[in-house]
């Protein structure tokens, strides 16, 4: 496990974070054999740049406060929503710190399911290394309900926590902040895509970065079962999702050309992304 610093002096803003936020865990050793997973959606742009080639030339997977982009909501900017989440959850460390240093956003897999702890930010993930959990921090239930039970990989009782509970299924996970950078040379054991990229230019920028490319099954959803469940985000994104669907169905590549248009807005897509993740996870 990675120490945390009991002295003040000379301490980074990651380890007055995880000093701070260890304070306040409790419970046995997280399961070493447990991975974070960062979703997010593959066929993006990050100011007008495909979020596959910023990672290959960033070689870093950067938080919202560097990329100005996000798959909740975008609230990274000093006295914003996440910047004051930030500042309770962690006592402060990062008011001051450049953007850079500030942490990224995943989950712990406690399901270990192939397609990521949290789909609802994303069809895609990178699947952290061992030793990423012991520089990370949790919460339950996510940092934007304001929670008051956090963990590290030390004192971990957020699993049963978490077990206790039922929250819908795109809201069932251990919110993780992964602190010091993020390198995809170093930290990832591999990028999981969906199959529906294969043979697109997602799969080749996915190529050209320095970790493992896998597949999970994929996610898809048959309009007819999307019409099933008009009260689930509203019968307004059904009507979208329906729209956009190809061959019937609705695919994360269909929701990603959409986004690419400019044509729709982007929480609308949100939405329809939520019922696919939802209702046409692979089993």
């Amino acid at each position: 496990m990675c120490p945390v610093r009991s002295g003040r002096d000379g301490e980074e803003p990651w380890q007055r974070a995880l000093r701070h936020v260890a304070a306040r865990s409790r419970g046995a050793p997280v399961d070493p054999a447990l991975r974070i997973t960062l979703n997010f959606h593959p066929d993006r742009l990050v100011g007008g740049t495909p979020i596959l080639a910023a990672l290959a030339a960033d070689g870093t997977y950067v938080s919202q406060f560097v990329t100005g982009t996000s798959n909740g909501g975008l609230t990274a900017y000093p006295g914003g929503d996440r910047w004051r989440w930030e500042s309770r959850i962690f006592g402060g460390a990062y008011d001051a710190a450049p953007a850079h240093l500030r942490p990224v956003y995943g989950a712990l897999n406690v399901r270990r399911s192939p397609v990521g702890a949290a789909p609802r930010f994303g069809s895609a993930h990178l699947r952290l290394t061992g030793a990423a959990v012991s520089r990370a921090t949790f919460c339950y239930p996510d940092s934007h309900l304001e929670p008051t039970a956090f963990a590290v990989a030390d004192r971990m009782s957020l699993i049963e926590l978490a077990a206790a509970d039922w929250p819908d299924r795109l809201d069932d996970y251990i919110e993780a902040q992964v602190h010091q950078p993020v390198r995809l040379d170093g930290d990832v054991e591999a990028l999981v895509l969906d199959p529906s990229y294969r043979g697109t230019d997602v799969e080749a920028a996915a190529a050209r970065l320095p970790c493992p490319l896998e597949w999970h099954h994929g996610f898809h959803l048959t309009v007819a079962e999307l019409r099933r469940h008009p009260g689930y985000r509203g019968r307004k994104y059904v009507e979208l999702g329906a729209e956009l669907a190809a061959d019937d169905r609705l695919t994360p590549r269909v929701i990603g050309d959409a986004a690419r248009t400019g044509r729709y807005d982007g929480q609308d897509l949100k939405k329809v992304w939520h019922y696919l993740a939802r209702f046409g996870a692979p089993r």
